[in-house]
């Protein structure tokens, strides 16, 4: 039989464990790339006619539109279509690492944070994309670059976000990633997540244990085929659902850390760029709704 105590407590933990779960539910949002042929407004009225609310901007469409339009028309796509903007990939490398080229590369990001915090996000990231060979000297250099840039997203409300590059020569996996943002202890600093380069890359399963209760600032959501990873690229990244990835072992694992952000569907196969947004984000809803269904995040 329960004690007095057991059943005294029942409810408030059964409240709690409500609670968590409450905010561990996640949201669907669709990266340009997923669209880059459509252009800023047609990849964004496509997707908002197929259902999608959130959306994860990239500066080489906004750029696009802004050469024969202006940034408040910029806004009035996301908010006439009914969109928010979650993310926004800045196009800006160098951030992260020694090099001799941050000072113009961290003007570039304030820029780039002013246009972003126009648009209404609170995220802006970039990949850590780098191939240049690295020392060990140069990762404790790290933490104040990452510090630089988390002062510059706190003049615009932003958090500004690091993405480990399977292929990157200096921020290629989860751990790296947690341990130079931890380091650099900013409250606008936070690690962003991306599955395929998760899964494909240098990083381990086991390694998901290693997040804190709501270290990930957002994630970047894709499935891969089922061939040899050494053929894995960009072009191989494909709808969640369709492949092998251990997806509802990963979005179970950012549910039990309390990740309760967007789960941006960002895909480079040239029949998602180049076909019509529409049918393309139609297809990603159906898919992967299904998969957070399964993995109980939606």
């Amino acid at each position: 039989m329960l004690s007095r105590r057991a059943m005294l407590m029942a409810p408030a933990a059964l409240m709690a464990a409500r609670e968590v779960a409450a905010a561990s539910k996640m949201t669907l949002a669709i990266h340009q790339n997923t669209s880059s042929g459509a252009g800023y407004r047609r990849s964004l009225e496509g997707w908002a006619r197929a259902g999608i609310k959130q959306v994860e901007i990239t500066n080489a469409l906004l750029d696009g539109f802004l050469q024969n339009d202006s940034l408040p028309a910029a806004k009035r796509v996301l908010t006439d279509n009914g969109l928010t903007m979650v993310s926004g990939a800045c196009g800006v490398g160098g951030l992260w690492e020694p090099n001799p080229n941050r000072a113009m590369a961290l003007d570039s990001f304030r820029r780039r944070c002013e246009q972003f915090s126009a648009l209404g996000t609170t995220h802006i990231y970039s990949p850590a994309g780098t191939t240049a060979k690295f020392t060990e000297d140069d990762y404790k250099a790290a933490p104040g670059n990452l510090r630089e840039v988390g002062e510059i997203a706190k003049q615009f409300n932003l958090t500004a976000m690091p993405e480990a590059v399977r292929a990157s020569t200096f921020i290629s996996t989860l751990p790296t990633l947690l341990k130079l943002t931890r380091e650099a202890a900013h409250p606008n600093m936070m690690p962003l997540l991306d599955i395929y380069h998760f899964y494909s890359g240098m990083s381990k399963l086991e390694d998901l244990d290693l997040i804190r209760p709501r270290e990930i600032g957002h994630v970047h959501f894709q499935d891969v085929p089922d061939i040899p990873r050494e053929l894995f690229d960009n072009t191989t990244r494909i709808i969640p659902g369709d492949g092998v990835a251990p997806l509802n072992r990963i979005l179970a694992k950012l549910a039990d850390k309390g990740y309760a952000g967007p789960l941006s569907v960002e895909l480079f196969l040239p029949k998602f760029q180049q076909g019509d947004p529409f049918a393309v984000a139609t297809e990603i809803r159906q898919k992967a709704e299904r998969v957070m269904r399964q993995a109980k995040v939606l």
